[in-house]
């Protein structure tokens, strides 16, 4: 519908056409809350939502819970952007021969969060597979693999050894 938001969350910056939810308050912040309860929020409120780098930190035995979460807040055909650390690419470049132990240190942070604060942790590592599989049980009947949004510019497209980091994946209601 015409009134339905698109809603970034973990967002930071604001732009046009989107509204930010975050569990930290920031001055372009719209809704201050968490990604595991979305009850302020009515259903088929959103057309679109986009959360980067957000799922990870959810605990295991929450994630399908969280994505029904998620699936309730779209419009019928909305569309869920949803990128997460690639932990397939991240176990390559973690094994890789050509790379130092900074780089292995940097590659295990990325996995594991940079733990900077107590949002900074990862609770799960994510693959297509167990993502197809976790989108499917929360009633999203599209799941495809893009290799970027270009919607933010954020950690969706980050590739700090040349080969991009996330998976990066477009479901639909």
């Amino acid at each position: 519908s015409a009134g339905a938001m698109r809603l970034n969350i973990g967002g930071t910056k604001r732009k046009d056409g989107w509204k930010i939810l975050n569990v930290t308050p920031g001055p372009d912040v719209d809704f201050l809350g968490d990604i595991r309860n979305l009850d302020e929020f009515e259903s088929g409120s959103c057309q679109e939502i986009y959360a980067s780098h957000v799922i990870e930190h959810v605990d295991q035995n929450q994630i399908v819970n969280t994505l029904r979460g998620l699936h309730r807040l779209l419009i019928p055909g909305g569309r869920l952007y949803i990128s997460v650390p690639d932990l397939s690419v991240l176990c390559h470049q973690f094994l890789n021969p050509r790379f130092d132990q900074p780089e292995r240190y940097h590659v295990m942070r990325m996995i594991f969060g940079g733990q900077t604060d107590s949002h900074d942790y990862h609770q799960i590592g994510l693959s297509l597979e167990f993502m197809a599989d976790f989108l499917g049980k929360a009633g999203f009947y599209s799941v495809e693999q893009v290799e970027a949004f270009n919607l933010f510019n954020d950690t969706s497209t980050f590739a700090p050894y040349g080969t991009p980091i996330s998976l990066n994946l477009v479901a639909i209601k």
